[in-house]
């Protein structure tokens, strides 16, 4: 066989990396020896660096003989794509020679991780700059909500293409301004398949279902990213029986979903209560990798006991071998649905004593069990031992429970206390809990604070009126119940008993 030469030696190397073989490339690259050029050593080191062993890619480019500017950039990479910004930064400021890929890659890194005025200090005392240099800039002033400051830069751009009308669109449309959005994306003189999910996505985030299902219909071209943020746009509407149609639709144009469109239809199932769809989505999703997949399995998990059959997603989650703290969370929050609170309790130990320790979610799962099964003192145990969780911050959704753990006992005046104490802190979530265990227990004084409460913040909340009216009912108060029903229908609201 012939001597390889250093050509042959990279090559192989390179081929290893590639593969995912880097324990091969090593050895290969040490049986090297002298036959080794800057091109090779780089290569190991990006090897390294590919497969995440930064601390290898650090010796190694330690022991470089000769290093050039594609080397130096490598190892910058190396240092940002293992978030060691700072590191980058020091070897940027120690290279002999910069190119502009070399600023562009600390420009991007800066702008990323929010330092903004670092970024721009690097980005105006570049040489030169290319499209991608100002393009990084535009992205990192918009990601941290400088749009103003970000539309004059991209003006100055002496040229633009596509990645950048859409890192323009896409800041517009994260700061919610979809009407200027909306006006580049009209003007843009070269649309991607990006730029239209760009739009969509950022409709569905502002609510407005209507307009993207407008441009959705415009659009001659779709992925699996437009279809599934339109379903998501559906489902998060109230309007999940439109979003399984367009499920229907998706898969008679050939589109093969994804992890994300599993979870967004089958949420669309638990709206609907509809058991039947949900387990035509299951036969699907057994025929796909994501059946190994915890979110989607826990997705499944929540749609069986949404639609009543709480053995079957027992089964489930008993036969699961990826559970991860969603899969334990979701298992909890289905017993708390069911009025499980025993069961909710043996499963959160049981979860810890496998070594996942409980989250914020885990305990509104168990204080919610205790609540619905009446389990007061466990209940306040569980609160208790929550406060003094340093790593968990106390949402308004522990205090709701906590609340309507109190209410649902009848226990209104401890209720009552908890929210007035939390002062601006108690949100309509929490007055709401608080008024339900009022209707449960008739106390027409504490509903009365409550309900007023409750519509400072939403006056036209009708499931206020109607709770409140409730109460004023079962104690024998029908003049003051009449009034509320006749206030409701002055303002035009439609009965119903959400709060």
């Amino acid at each position: 066989m012939p001597e390889k030469d250093v050509v042959t030696w990279t090559t192989v190397i390179s081929g290893y990396i590639k593969c995912g073989m880097i324990r091969e490339a090593r050895l290969l690259f040490e049986e090297a020896g002298a036959k080794k050029n800057v091109v090779t050593w780089t290569a190991m080191l990006s090897g390294y660096i590919r497969s995440k062993q930064i601390m290898e890619a650090e010796n190694l480019f330690a022991r470089m003989p000769e290093k050039n500017v594609v080397s130096w950039n490598t190892m910058i990479s190396g240092y940002v794509q293992n978030n060691r910004i700072d590191e980058a930064i020091k070897l940027f400021e120690k290279m002999p020679d910069r190119n502009v890929v070399s600023s562009n890659t600390i420009v991007t890194a800066l702008a990323i991780s929010g330092r903004i005025y670092e970024a721009r200090r690097v980005f105006d005392m570049m040489p030169q700059r290319d499209v991608i240099s100002w393009t990084a800039m535009v992205t990192g002033l918009s990601q941290n909500g400088r749009i103003d400051e970000a539309r004059e830069l991209f003006e100055l751009m002496p040229e633009r293409n596509v990645v950048s009308w859409n890192a323009m669109i896409t800041g517009y449309a994260q700061n919610l301004r979809l009407d200027e959005a909306l006006d580049l994306f009209e003007v843009m003189p070269e649309r991607d398949l990006p730029s239209w999910n760009t739009m969509i996505t950022g409709f569905i985030q502002n609510g407005d279902v209507t307009r993207a299902r407008k441009l959705f219909n415009e659009m001659h071209e779709r992925n699996v990213v437009t279809w599934t943020t339109l379903i998501m746009g559906y489902v998060q509407d109230g309007q999940s029986e439109e979003a399984l149609r367009i499920f229907s639709g998706m898969q008679a144009e050939g589109i093969k979903p994804n992890q994300g469109t599993f979870v967004c239809i089958l949420n669309a199932c638990c709206d609907l209560a509809g058991l039947s769809e949900g387990k035509q989505i299951h036969q699907i999703i057994s025929k796909t990798v994501y059946q190994n997949s915890a979110f989607v399995e826990s997705a499944l998990l929540n749609m069986y006991s949404k639609c009543g059959e709480l053995s079957i997603a027992k089964e489930m989650f008993n036969r699961s071998t990826q559970r991860d703290l969603v899969t334990w969370n979701t298992m909890i929050g289905a017993y708390a649905h069911h009025g499980w609170g025993r069961e909710a309790i043996l499963l959160m130990e049981e979860m810890q004593e496998s070594g996942f320790k409980p989250n914020d979610v885990t305990y509104i799962g168990v204080l919610s069990a205790c609540s619905h099964s009446g389990l007061v003192e466990e209940g306040l145990k569980y609160f208790d031992e929550l406060v003094k969780v340093e790593s968990i911050k106390l949402r308004e959704d522990h205090y709701a429970c906590l609340v309507d753990l109190c209410g649902r006992a009848g226990r209104l005046e401890e209720a009552f206390d908890i929210t007035e104490r939390l002062g601006s802190k108690a949100s309509a979530c929490v007055w709401g809990a608080l008024l339900a265990g009022c209707s449960v227990h008739g106390n027409v004084r504490l509903g009365r604070l409550a309900a007023n409460k409750l519509l400072q913040v939403e006056p036209e909340n009708a499931g206020t009126y109607m709770l409140l009216s409730n109460i004023y009912a079962s104690t024998g108060k029908w003049k003051e119940a009449s009034k509320l029903r006749l206030k409701m229908k002055d303002k035009g609201l439609k009965e119903t008993t959400r709060v």
